[in-house]
């Protein structure tokens, strides 16, 4: 906001916020559902009270043009939403000062600067501008000297990978957008390696007094703080504004009154107010100034974020604080749309494994990895060892027991692994433990490639179901050994579900009349026959499933009962007749959640996770654990560069967030511990556009850091430290890394050409920088289709694109060089070939 007006930022100043002022943040994004509309305004820590009240103003004025469309969010610098800093890949930097202080656009060739930003965070980054003075620093955090032509990243001693790594795309970020890329990088892991660019830092900074501070942990709200959420109805009476509780966790969606205002506190840590569709003009233009009451009535930070979403477009963070949440008109499945009053019965999807590699996100939406056609081992937990299981009993389960699956399946020629770890309702803790321990001396077996998945009894996945082939029953207690101590009970009842061989469960349940259910097939066995009794809901493939399930169960004699003609002998072997259910049942909507990824930390004794907003497999840092919760199942995703405590506490990670969960999640929801590098297709299938190269063309720290060129031999580029003119922030060293090599004097081209030739696989700084006076810059007709000989002199064969103008390369690629540089080096060839740049 400039003089109380709205005035657009350019797009290469977005990411760039001034501390004085007040910024209006307008996200759309298409989605399966239409379009997601999010309007933000944005609270600098030294904006006036009028500025912050006007962008208030202006939000709502854009919600009524939008006709209420919009998802509206006050954010507060230094405590933005996990949303609003998605849309800032490289991080947020804060500037001092304001329009008023001279802003008025971006000079990208801007070098007389100087100043130093404090880097925090490894998924969200921002960048704060301090004192120049090395009290600023500490031992945890990045720390960026800028010097207009000479950037120096500076990192602390405790610093994470991931953090040294979003430091440089910062740095990089500011090279490029800021400084049309002519500024140089140099970066500072160790100070002793480092003498050159040290003596840089000391001639601006002054020497350093004492030892730097140690690391300040983040002041995030953890799990349980998340996880205490109330909701209140906001009303007016005689003038006063009325907040009455109304209900704790778990919270209903029926709750909602349309012609009500509510606002929802999820523990002091994010503020929602919901608009009923019937609710009053005046409610609705309220809702900013009651959060903002609100908040304050609470005694919570004035920097509290706050969310205000309209009746009909709740964003899916909302949605998940409740138990169960349910659209209007929800398909399931394949995109089918179930009414009320159809019989409960899930139409099957027969699998075609070509269109499971073809549509991953098929094989996650149906949570299949494949057609089930793999070969299994099972063994059973026996005095806290492995013991192989009969493979004529696969399939039999008992509540008594533990037991480890293995399948196994090809997929590109090679084998890939699944886990499964079969926890008997029954079994002992002792068991439990050893299940895990042996799963682990398993996946070492086969080179700890398993995707390893928790089965809680009752709760097992689809692709569990489809390996057994239809001969999956679940006996309630007891034991597979072949020492039973407890002799097996004379009757026993099963309940049937499924259509096919794919979807089939026989489960055991109470032996009384009550536990039959008039929509499924049960199986009633007794020491001298075998009852199939068919409710008058079941179908002919379901009967058709019960009779091969009832071949496993029992050796005896079968009799067919139907609901209503069933003999004397049946329902005494059951106790006698009593009330059962026999209300059809209704198809129940499937609620389809928005898949949500996290980073999880506990190492400071807290819970801490962190949400990633529009997640990519960019997302998925190799020294990370990150979860990603899809509702049917939680996927644990282990990175090759984790650390072992964070490996041991994953699945212990996983069990918290589904306690801590404000909807009331089920705890056997099953737990999938999936490997870098061998991610089934479920949980790719999650991802848009997943790369499965990109573990190894993908580019490490070491290796950006290296492509920047020999840093540590500054004083090979002869440096003349001495006449750096420090007051007038302009840097007189001719060449740092990474610069360009037409300023460099002749004699140490050679030296750096020879370290821009880093054969990594990405070529994004190993490109030669533009160069000044826009010297260099070829029209398409001089480069495309020509051969060596027939480009101008001076041009790099291998790198013809690079001398093409920002427009035409944007013109033929579609894409900025920033973005093309970034892609892996094999998709940058395969689009040189097919424009001629090869």
């Amino acid at each position: 906001l400039q003089n109380m007006k709205m005035v657009p930022v350019p797009e290469k100043a977005y990411g760039t916020f001034f501390e004085g002022d007040c910024y209006i943040i307008l996200h759309t994004k298409r989605t399966s559902q239409g379009t997601a509309v999010d309007l933000h305004y944005w609270l600098g820590k030294d904006s006036s009270q009028d500025e912050q009240g006007a962008a208030a103003m202006y939000v709502t004025q854009l919600d009524n043009a939008l006709r209420g469309n919009p998802v509206q969010h006050r954010e507060v610098q230094g405590h933005e939403s996990e949303t609003f800093q998605s849309y800032f890949r490289n991080g947020i930097i804060y500037k001092k000062g304001g329009v008023a202080s001279g802003f008025k656009h971006v000079e990208t060739n801007m070098y007389n600067i100087k100043r130093l930003l404090h880097v925090k965070g490894k998924k969200h980054v921002s960048a704060t501008e301090v004192a120049l003075s090395w009290d600023s620093f500490n031992k945890g955090d990045v720390f960026l000297l800028d010097l207009g032509k000479v950037l120096i990243q500076w990192n602390g001693p405790s610093c994470s990978i991931a953090e040294k790594s979003r430091g440089l795309a910062l740095a990089r970020s500011i090279r490029d957008s800021e400084r049309g890329g002519r500024a140089q990088i140099g970066i500072i892991d160790n100070e002793k390696d480092s003498p050159d660019l040290m003596q840089i830092m000391k001639m601006v900074l002054g020497e350093r007094q004492g030892e730097l501070r140690d690391a300040i942990p983040d002041t995030k709200a953890d799990e349980l703080q998340k996880a205490n959420v109330r909701l209140y109805h906001v009303y007016e009476k005689d003038n006063d504004l009325v907040v009455q509780e109304i209900a704790t966790r778990p919270l209903t969606q029926d709750l909602l009154q349309h012609e009500d205002c509510y606002i929802l506190d999820q523990g002091g840590f994010k503020i929602y107010v919901w608009r009923g569709k019937a609710s009053s003009p005046e409610e609705k233009k309220a809702a900013f100034t009651r959060a903002v009451g609100f908040i304050q009535a609470k005694g919570y930070p004035s920097s509290t974020n706050v969310e205000v979403i309209n009746d009909g477009a709740e964003s899916a963070m909302f949605k998940q604080l409740f138990q169960r949440w349910t659209e209007k008109n929800e398909t399931q499945g394949l995109g089918k749309v179930y009414t009320t009053g159809k019989v409960a019965k899930v139409e099957q999807v027969k699998f075609d494994i070509t269109q499971l590699h073809a549509r991953p996100e098929l094989a996650a939406e149906q949570r299949m990895v494949d057609d089930a056609s793999g070969e299994i081992e099972v063994w059973r937990i026996e005095d806290l060892e492995m013991k192989p299981v009969n493979p004529k009993t696969y399939g039999q389960f008992y509540g008594g027991d533990c037991y480890l699956v293995l399948y196994t399946y090809l997929r590109s020629g090679r084998p890939h692994y699944i886990l499964y770890m079969w926890q008997g309702r029954h079994a002992s803790v002792d068991e439990v433990t050893a299940c895990a321990l042996n799963a682990i001396e398993l996946d070492k077996q086969h080179g700890d490639e398993a995707v390893q998945v928790r089965v809680t009894m009752g709760k097992e996945p689809t692709h569990f179901l489809a390996i057994f082939k239809g001969k999956l029953v679940i006996y309630e207690g007891g034991t597979s050994r072949a020492q039973q101590s407890v002799p097996e009970p004379a009757i026993r009842l099963f309940q049937v579900r499924g259509t096919d061989e794919m979807n089939t469960k026989a489960t055991e349940v109470p032996a009384r009349a009550s536990s039959l259910n008039s929509n499924d097939v049960f199986l009633l066995t007794t020491s001298q026959v075998c009852y199939l009794w068919c409710g008058k809901g079941c179908s002919g493939d379901e009967r058709e499933m019960a009779k091969m399930v009832a071949d496993i169960i029992s050796k005896r004699d079968k009799h067919t009962v139907l609901e209503g003609q069933e003999p004397a002998e049946f329902w005494e072997a059951l106790g006698g007749k009593a009330p059962y259910a026999s209300e059809k049942r209704f198809q129940e909507k499937i609620t389809h959640y928005q898949p949500r990824l996290f980073e999880c930390s506990n190492q400071t004794g807290r819970f801490i996770m962190t949400e990633v907003v529009g997640f990519c497999q960019e997302d998925l840092d190799e020294d990370d654990v990150m979860l990603l919760d899809t509702w049917e199942e939680i996927f644990l995703w282990i990175g090759k560069g984790s650390n072992t405590y964070e490996r041991n506490e994953a699945i212990a990670s996983a069990k918290e967030y589904l306690k801590t969960h404000p909807a009331g999640r089920d705890l056997a929801t099953p737990i999938i511990l999936v490997k870098q590098g061998y991610e089934p297709l479920n949980f790719t299938g999650w991802f848009n556009a997943w790369d499965p190269y990109k573990w190894s063309d993908g580019k490490s720290y070491e290796e950006m850091k290296n492509s920047l060129g020999d840093v540590s031999a500054i004083s090979e580029i002869k440096v003349d430290l001495n006449n750096i003119n420090l007051n007038k922030t302009t840097l007189s060293i001719p060449i740092l890394a990474g610069a360009s090599t037409a300023s460099a004097s002749p004699e140490y081209k050679s030296h750096l050409n020879h370290s821009t030739s880093d054969s990594s696989n990405y070529s994004s700084n190993s490109s030669p920088c533009p160069l000044p006076n826009g010297e260099g810059i070829y029209s398409r007709e001089v480069l495309m289709n020509k051969t060596v000989d027939e480009l101008p002199e001076g041009v790099d064969p291998t790198k013809k694109e690079y001398y093409l103008s920002d427009a035409d390369f944007h013109d033929i690629f579609g894409k900025s060089k920033d973005e093309f540089y970034q892609m892996p080096k094999w998709k940058q060839q395969n689009e040189k070939k097919q424009y001629g740049l090869f």
